[in-house]
Parts: C-alpha cells; sequence; structure tokens
C-alpha cells in the first residue's frame, strides 16, 4: 500500500511539474481580449471557446487559454486532439449551459476528447443549469430524458490534471471518465440538490490510473461512481453528501464488462448519504470480476447503509432477483470505519450464491445506530470474512432476512 502511494504521488508531482511550465512558455489566448467572447450571458462562447482551442491545440508550444472572470452562456463544445503541444485551459469565469434540455442534441454539453498532457483550472464553475430537467417533464411523451447532457466529459485523456473546478446543477452526470490514463482531479467541487435525478457526481469506466483528491462531492445520486473498467482508482481526502455514497458498479448488467481492479478509497467524510462505501452488482445477468478493493480510514455521520455489498442489485425490481450474481467478488477490505449510522443495517455483505466472495476483510468497523428500529445490524450472506480489531456491531451476527432490503 504504501508502494502503491508514493508512486501515485509521485506521478502527480511530477504531472504537476510538467503542466505548470505551459503559462511560462506561451502566451495566454483570452477568449474575450483575442476572440470576441462576451461575459454578458446571453452572447454564445462556443465560436471564440472553439476558435482559440483551434489555434492552441497546432501550435507547436505549450499553450494557455483564458477564460476571464464573469457570466457565459455555452451552446455546446466538443475540444478536441490530438495536439502538438501541452494545454492548460484557465476557467476563472462561470460558464452556463442553456435551461431547455431539448436544446441538446447529444448527451454532452462540454468534451474534452483524445486530449494529451492537458490541465484545466483557474478556479471557474461550468453551471448546467438543470433544475428544468431535474422536473423530468415530457419524459412519457419524447425519449430526451434518456438523452440529457452530461456537464464535462473527459473522453480519452493522458496525463491530465483538473484543479479548482466546479460543477453544478447538470442535467445528468456532473463528470464522465472514460477511457482515461493518468488523470488526477483536485480541489474539484460538484455541486447539485439532494432530489436531484441521476446526477451522479463523477462517473469513471475503462480508465487507467484515475486520483480524485481533496475535493468535495454534493449531489442527488451517487456521489462517485465506479463502472467496468476502471483500474488503479485513487480516492483520497473526499468529503461526500448529500448523495448516495460512493459506489463500485452496478456491474453484470451488460456482457463482455472489463475487470475493476485496484480500487482505494481512504481517509473520506460520507455525511447524509444513503450509502457508504459499497460495491453493487446486478442478480441474474453477466459475468464479470472485481478484485482488490480497499475502503479504509472512512467517517460517517447519518448515512443510512455504511458498509454494503450488493449483489442482489434490483432497482425498480426489473431484474431477475430469483436468480444469483455472475460477478465475482475477491480481495476486499473494509477498515477502520467508523461513525454514526440513519439504518439499523450498518453493515450488509449480500454476496452472490453462485459465486461468493473470497478474500474479505472487516478490520476495526465502530459504528453506531441510536435511531428506533432496533439495535444496529451486520448481516453476511455467502461470504466468510477474516475478522480483526473491534466490531461495533459484531460482525456477521445479525440474521440475513430472505428478502434484503433493496438499496438506492
Amino acid at each position: 500500500m504504501e508502494n502503491k502511494v508514493n508512486v501515485v504521488s509521485t506521478v502527480s508531482t511530477i504531472l504537476l511539474l510538467f503542466l505548470s511550465t505551459i503559462e511560462a512558455q506561451s502566451g495566454a489566448l483570452d477568449v474575450v481580449a483575442k476572440f470576441g467572447a462576451k461575459a454578458d450571458e446571453k452572447t454564445d462562447l462556443s465560436k471564440p471557446l472553439l476558435d482559440a482551442w483551434k489555434e492552441a491545440c497546432a501550435s507547436a508550444t505549450p499553450s494557455t487559454i483564458v477564460i476571464p472572470k464573469g457570466v457565459y452562456l455555452l451552446s455546446q463544445a466538443t475540444l478536441e486532439g490530438p495536439c502538438k503541444a501541452p494545454i492548460e485551459l484557465q476557467v476563472q469565469g462561470s460558464i452556463k449551459a442553456p435551461t431547455d434540455p431539448q436544446a441538446f442534441k447529444e448527451a454532452k454539453w462540454i468534451e474534452f476528447n483524445k486530449v494529451e498532457n492537458f490541465k484545466m483550472s483557474g478556479g471557474g464553475v461550468f453551471d448546467g443549469q438543470g433544475t428544468r430537467a431535474y422536473k423530468r417533464e415530457g419524459c412519457d411523451k419524447k425519449d430526451f430524458c434518456s438523452a440529457l447532457p452530461i456537464n464535462i466529459r473527459f473522453d480519452f485523456l493522458t496525463n491530465a490534471l483538473i484543479q479548482d473546478i466546479t460543477t453544478r446543477d447538470s442535467k445528468q452526470f456532473h463528470v464522465n471518465l472514460l477511457g482515461c490514463k493518468n488523470i488526477t482531479l483536485e480541489r474539484f467541487s460538484v455541486r447539485a440538490p439532494q432530489d436531484s435525478p441521476n446526477t451522479d457526481g463523477i462517473h469513471i469506466g475503462r480508465s487507467d490510473g484515475v486520483n480524485i483528491i481533496n475535493s468535495d462531492i454534493r449531489t442527488g445520486d451517487d456521489c462517485i461512481s465506479i463502472g467496468d473498467g476502471t483500474k488503479h482508482l485513487d480516492i483520497k481526502d473526499v468529503t461526500f453528501g448529500p448523495g448516495h455514497g460512493i459506489s463500485i458498479g452496478s456491474l453484470g448488467k451488460f456482457e463482455n464488462e472489463e475487470p475493476v481492479e485496484g480500487i482505494t478509497v481512504s481517509k473520506c467524510t460520507l455525511t447524509d448519504t444513503t450509502n457508504g462505501a459499497r460495491i453493487k452488482t446486478w442478480a441474474g445477468e453477466y459475468g464479470g470480476t472485481v478484485s482488490d478493493i480497499h475502503f479504509e480510514d472512512i467517517t460517517v455521520k447519518n448515512v443510512s447503509c455504511p458498509v454494503i455489498v450488493d449483489q442482489k442489485y434490483c432497482p425498480s425490481n426489473k431484474c431477475k432477483m430469483n436468480e444469483e450474481s455472475n460477478v465475482k467478488l475477491s480481495k476486499i477490505s473494509f477498515k477502520n470505519i467508523h461513525g454514526t449510522a440513519a439504518l439499523p443495517e450498518v453493515v450488509k455483505i449480500i454476496c452472490s450464491g453462485k459465486f461468493p466472495c473470497e478474500d474479505v476483510e472487516l478490520a476495526d468497523i465502530d459504528i453506531t445506530y441510536s435511531g428506533p428500529k432496533g439495535p444496529a445490524a451486520s448481516e453476511c450472506k455467502n461470504v466468510k470474512p477474516r475478522i480483526t480489531g473491534k466490531q461495533n456491531p459484531p460482525a456477521c451476527a445479525a440474521p440475513v432476512p430472505p428478502n434484503p432490503t433493496p438499496t438506492v
């Protein structure tokens, strides 16, 4: 574990030093001064931003694009590589999306695609203005609700640093990472109402070497959701809540999902979330593997389900509850998790009867529940974990009900 942390720290330091040379080596491309952007909340930022990106991407030397302080309207933008040299995008202002969900033809608002050696910083805000979309009006008649835009997409980025950026009120996921390699999000903020639907904070899929550190995520769905193909993910010193917590999965819904492995979540605090540390796989459906997963030094405050492995995940009863999950879980640890729960099921590890969980460890779990629904409980099924240190409530001592309480 120590070697892994040192490697991550070294990579992040090298990346930061490398990307910090961009500004020093090149004059800034100001979207207002040079490309005619207007911070009037009416004039579309799209063309000035794309023109600035085109010039930066074609430059043989590192470039910096600046969006100065002010409030801008942006219809949609896709910023593509490959580019000839590193680029830094300094977002100092607040960028707003159109409020009408039907203004979008694709499920994205801002996309960064196939870019290497990229940095985005500046303290700016990407405001998806999703309040109207949260009402889901017209979803029974039109298909646009299934294609609502994600605030920021990072697709196939290599060596990237996203720092001091806020995403607010996305109409769907706030951030989606797909096919990325060596990308760090630091001092990153997500803001959305507790009742906003499908507004996952950060979704990660098929990416290797992602670091999320010193950040704050408050939303209405999964704070961080981890999809198939995610490898070597480190989440550290992050505060969560409200939201649905940290979720590996759901997995097993689709055929040919890639393995999930090498996930570490440490020194995090979750407050008023529906789940804490969670792994969820679909009942029945397709196979897959999840391994080398570690949750440690986690503080929970009024969290409904602080520790949960749910291999009977079945939202809206749209699955085969009489069948077992085909996803294999192994090498999983929950260490030094402490705090308070909002419901009595403090620890719930419900594994597959077809592929029981292997090499699971529960160490120093101390979570109290003082509500009216009975004593705190720790439930286990189809797993024989190693148990060490303090266990409050007693590990795996409570009977598992025939129909476990479904999770969201």
